[in-house]
């Protein structure tokens, strides 16, 4: 799918594309950004014809090498930078490839991602800036940077949650607890990988800028300083979700130790009525207690009191 953007007083606006292919290449040829989304065959072969250059495989795509995610080269300047996205109820990175040129802005991607979908709002209501594809590529990593935000603030009130109900609830399903604290960790660990990577990318892209255009520089010193305390927050965040993680663990053993007791005061309470029955359940021949009318009786007594004695100096020690 491929999607075209053009300057529209300053702010950035969606061109309509052609469904006839032969008639798109002169709206692409207008467009100030061309976004990919998973072409197809055809559609690599107009932007590349348009570009001057090939689309990057998915492989390339996914190096982590700073030389492969930032680098310069005839045909513009190459970013690729990591989004985060959802899969089946988890978080998930997912690299998008910027290719700047003086001219236009191309974005590579194998699916859809909702910074994006954000923006493509956004600019229906003239509220993305577009003066220039430099301009309009910080924007985007701008509000990339906004959204890891509100995802780190979600994730502070899901970790809320779990902390109340490992620490204060009685009874809670800590093995629920653990798998919610598992997700959270996940998710944390992306947030703060596309930090990272961003954080790279805005400084590779200071470098480009260099003495030229000062508030666009501001710009991305701006968001690398947003950065730098998001940063910290996910920091919070592993530490939090660690000592819960910890706490978590800690009742659960108890919990079986506590299994553990009841069965051993069992064990010791019944041990004393087992050794009298078995006692009385020798077959000898001397056993003057055989012919007592109250033999039996007495017995039976011997075995209660041997069972309620040890029970009794349990509770006196406090150890029920």
């Amino acid at each position: 799918m491929l999607r075209a953007f053009t300057s529209k007083n300053g702010c950035l606006s969606e061109l309509r594309l052609s469904e006839n292919a032969s008639e798109r290449p002169d709206s692409l040829n207008r467009a100030l950004w061309i976004d990919a989304i998973d072409p197809s065959p055809e559609e690599r072969a107009q932007i590349e014809r348009i570009i001057n250059a090939e689309l990057p495989d998915v492989d390339d795509v996914e190096e982590i090498e700073a030389s492969a995610r930032f680098f310069e080269d005839q045909q513009g300047l190459h970013i690729h930078s990591l989004f985060l996205a959802q899969e089946e109820g988890r978080h998930i990175t997912s690299t998008v490839a910027f290719i700047l040129q003086p001219q236009r802005l191309i974005t590579f991607r194998e699916e859809e991602l909702a910074d994006f979908r954000l923006l493509r709002m956004r600019a229906r209501h003239g509220q993305i800036p577009a003066s220039d594809p430099m301009t309009l590529l910080v924007t985007i990593l701008e509000q990339k940077v906004e959204n890891l935000a509100d995802t780190i603030e979600d994730l502070h009130r899901r970790l809320e949650d779990v902390s109340v109900m490992v620490l204060e609830e009685e009874n809670a399903d800590l093995e629920e607890a653990i798998d919610r604290l598992a997700k959270i960790e996940n998710s944390n660990g992306r947030i703060r990988l596309c930090l990272m990577d961003t954080q790279r990318a805005l400084g590779y892209l200071l470098r480009q800028l260099k003495n030229s255009n000062p508030e666009l520089q501001e710009n991305c010193r701006e968001t690398m300083r947003d950065i730098e305390t998001l940063m910290s927050h996910t920091t919070f965040v592993f530490e939090k979700v660690n000592f819960l993680m910890d706490s978590a663990q800690g009742f659960i053993n108890i919990q079986q130790n506590q299994i553990i007791k009841i069965f051993s005061i069992a064990a010791v309470v019944f041990l004393p009525p087992t050794l009298v029955a078995s006692i009385y359940g020798m077959n000898f021949d001397h056993m003057p207690e055989l012919h007592w009318e109250l033999g039996y009786p007495l017995a039976l007594l011997m075995m209660v009191i041997s069972g309620i004695a040890p029970y009794l100096y349990f509770k006196r020690k406090g150890w029920l």
